[in-house]
């Protein structure tokens, strides 16, 4: 309760809130000081700052600043009769075809939601996604193109520039059918688009092999102990001049690191986990196994191990 003048009484007096009329009344003597209040907090308990009266969250879904009409809008009713055909009515008309116009958009935003989550993709990515696909779709470059491959394009562009790349096969196993070689051409096409509508070329970010390590480690169930060496290891190999991908040789140290452990992966493990051929596994470990005594860390391995290493 707080305290407000009221009129009968001519003092400051208490007021007690009646919620469900929306009535403030003086406590002394009954008076409705004010009637039909609105309730400006939320009509759900969010659990979260309870201790705060400033809570924003209202009626309706959140807005999308990439759609024009994403707050509240206008709906037009059928109407009654004989005569109410709802689609041959001007207004009818007109409503339906405004709403063409970001069905389209809606249901990319949302293909793209299902495959961040997929995913475990934090938001800054998915939004990033939705604002390069609204770009393209706004240049109408988007016509006669297999939509699942640009949509999937665009969330491999998004994790590029935010820090947080996925592997193409990352991508393709959540893009509803697109194949690699799709999503791949995709991803060209926009760059090339998007780079026409800026006036330059479109930055990726760079692709660090370090970038994989601690997904592939954790889908292999390696320890702490040997996620550290592999995070160390692949640190090491970038001063040496050793052309392979970033993925590949992330899957290589990750190869040579459990054959050093007493839990031994199998290739085909490896492979699976990293999206990385074993052939390709294989080539890459012959071209960083002279390197080995300086990349793996020697609180991990001593120099006989390394020698016990299999040679290529």
């Amino acid at each position: 309760m707080s305290d407000a003048y009221c009129t009968d009484c001519k003092r400051e007096t208490e007021l007690v809130v009646d919620h469900s009329a929306g009535d403030t009344l003086c406590s002394e003597c009954g008076l409705v000081l004010e009637s039909h209040s609105i309730d400006e907090t939320s009509e759900w308990r969010t659990f979260a700052n309870e201790s705060s009266n400033s809570d924003p969250n209202r009626v309706g879904g959140p807005t999308n600043p990439l759609l024009a009409d994403s707050a509240l809008t206008t709906v037009i009713a059928k109407t009654n009769g004989s005569s109410g055909d709802f689609l041959s009515n001007s207004l009818g008309r007109w409503q339906n075809r405004n709403g063409n116009a970001e069905r389209g958009l809606i249901q990319a935003f949302k293909t793209i939601a299902t495959m961040s989550d997929r995913l475990g993709l934090v938001g800054t990515i998915k939004d990033r996604a939705n604002e390069i696909f609204k770009r393209l779709e706004d240049q109408k470059s988007t016509r006669g193109r297999n939509q699942d491959a640009l949509l999937a394009a665009c969330l491999y562009i998004s994790c590029r520039q935010e820090d947080k790349p996925r592997t193409i096969k990352e991508i393709c196993s959540v893009a509803n059918g697109a194949t690699k070689k799709e999503i791949g051409r995709a991803k060209d096409f926009i760059v090339k688009t998007l780079g026409l509508e800026t006036g330059h070329s479109v930055e990726l970010g760079a692709i660090h092999a370090g970038d994989f390590m601690k997904r592939f480690c954790s889908n292999l169930g390696m320890s702490h102990q040997a996620v550290r060496a592999a995070e160390e290891a692949v640190k090491k190999s970038e001063e040496f001049d050793i052309r392979r991908s970033p993925i590949s040789i992330a899957a290589v140290v990750i190869y040579i690191i459990t054959q050093l452990s007493d839990d031994k992966k199998p290739l085909k493990d490896i492979a699976v986990a990293t999206g990385v051929a074993e052939g390709t596994i294989r080539n890459s470990y012959k071209d960083l196994y002279p390197h080995l005594p300086k990349i793996i860390p020697s609180w991990y391995a001593k120099e006989e191990d390394l020698k016990n290493l299999s040679s290529p």
